[in-house]
């Protein structure tokens, strides 16, 4: 049978070669789909009644390999952008540093600033918009008065700026110190790192900012991190939460030191999780650290619904 054009022949669909779906591989099966949940249900049953495709899968992959890490007595270490503290997630990273889950933090110099804030004031975030227009934004003293104080402290005891913080914190008794991330890693003995570009915080704006002091105390957590990213890639995992530049460069520089002074086999395993696909975090958390020698994981979401939802199923898997 031939389909007559003037032009144009079709084809012969009689042509084509068939088989039996017998002999098919199906990506999707039975055992995969979601389970539906009815009444009260633990969280373990909760993410084993994920479907086991795409995201859901490669959640509780992530989550396997985190507890596998911790049990193995491996890093759990968290990067960190500032927007982490302001949209109300420092209790449930604290809590996963008391369940000994996260092993570390790192954050950018704005994530000092909005935790001071929040443990000084018990607030933080203000209108960009409203401040730029009339030339106030960032122009808060007490701000850039408390980042001094904590600069001074890390040049007196010859620290780091986040051990620093959380030490300042802790000394001051700051009235909300208990949803602090700094105050907590510093009475629970676990490094906290901050990572200051100049010009990109507020507290530069300050004429008491004492810029080289700051990034000498920083350069001290460059180090830290560059020592904690040699036991990282003996088979820990990190994870980036939040930060689209400065902790993405930062931590492909300390993990080449890492792996320059402490040659060996590579293993590792790290994960972006943000609210939108940006190019550093794709590249220097996902693919290049991971290349031929861990696996790397992308997850698509607002930090307030993923995180708290990560950490659910962290602490239920951790505890089984």
């Amino acid at each position: 049978m031939h389909d007559k054009q003037d032009k144009f022949p079709l084809i012969d669909l009689r042509r084509v070669k068939r088989y039996a779906i017998s002999e098919r591989l199906n990506k999707t099966r039975i055992s995969d789909l979601g389970k539906p949940l009815t009444g009260k249900k633990a969280p373990r049953e909760f993410f084993a009644s994920l479907p086991r495709f795409l995201k859901a899968r490669e959640l509780n992959e992530f989550m396997a390999l985190v507890i596998k890490a911790r049990r193995n007595r491996l890093p759990f270490h968290l990067l960190m952008g500032a927007h982490i503290i302001k949209v109300g997630l420092a209790p449930v990273t604290i809590d996963l540093m008391k369940q000994k889950i996260v092993t570390g933090v790192s954050f950018n110099g704005a994530g000092l600033i909005h935790d001071m804030e929040l443990a000084f004031f018990g607030g933080t975030s203000e209108d960009v918009q409203s401040g730029l227009a009339d030339g106030s934004f960032g122009m808060v003293r007490e701000t850039g008065e408390l980042f001094g104080e904590v600069v001074k402290l890390a040049a007196q005891k010859d620290i780091g700026l986040g051990r620093a913080g959380g030490l300042y914190i802790n000394r001051m008794k700051a009235p909300y110190h208990r949803v602090s991330i700094f105050a907590a890693a510093e009475k629970m003995n676990i490094p906290v790192t901050v990572h200051i570009g100049i010009g990109t915080d507020i507290v530069n704006q300050h004429p008491d900012f004492d810029a080289a002091m700051a990034a000498e105390a920083s350069y001290k957590d460059f180090r830290l991190l560059a020592a904690i990213c040699s036991r990282i890639d003996r088979g820990g995992v990190v994870a980036n939460i939040g930060s689209a530049v400065i902790l993405p460069e930062v931590f492909l520089k300390a993990l080449t030191v890492a792996r320059n002074v402490n040659p060996g086999k590579s293993r590792l395993t790290t994960a972006n999780f943000d609210m939108l696909e940006h190019y550093r975090p794709r590249v220097n958390i996902v693919s290049r650290p991971t290349h031929k020698i861990g696996r790397g994981f992308d997850f698509r979401g607002h930090h307030e619904i993923m995180i708290p939802l990560l950490a659910w199923g962290l602490k239920a898997g951790f505890k089984s």
